[in-house]
């Protein structure tokens, strides 16, 4: 006697797959002729989805690659940046790109979770002045 219900199957998930068949899928070139744009278009026309659901997927390299699409007919301007937006983005980035043991501002992001410094630093590799603001003097950072 088999006890085994067809209803009760075991099905595999892919937990890469965003599964939502429901969308409309468009080749890389074949969306730029619609209402539609991934989230850096909508920032470059000064626009954010705004809360809305994407409403189609763009796939690339034969869907290994794909970016939500929003409507732009339903985006929302764009936040302004206040001072204290900006005060908190300075301090994040300016954690990613001082060197603690020379104090060194550069203007690009260090490799801090590798090497732990800069490259003068770790290797002796001497860094381009243009690339970064020198710490402050000794006597200006008295408390």
């Amino acid at each position: 006697m088999d006890n085994h219900h067809h209803g009760d199957e075991m099905v595999d998930v892919d937990p890469n797959d965003p599964g939502d068949d429901s969308l409309p899928v468009f080749r890389w070139t074949q969306a730029g002729r619609t209402n539609l744009a991934t989230r850096r278009q909508l920032r470059d026309m000064g626009l954010r989805p705004g809360g809305q659901e994407p409403a189609a997927r763009i796939e690339c390299r034969r869907g290994g690659r794909f970016a939500w699409l929003y409507r732009i007919d339903l985006a929302k301007p764009k936040l302004p940046m206040t001072l204290a937006k900006e005060a908190a983005l300075d301090k994040a980035m300016a954690a990613r790109q001082t060197c603690t043991p020379c104090g060194r501002r550069y203007f690009h992001c260090l490799p801090l979770k590798t090497l732990g410094s800069c490259l003068e630093c770790y290797d002796g590799t001497p860094a381009d002045p243009a690339t970064y603001i020198a710490p402050p003097a000794k006597h200006l950072l008295a408390a």
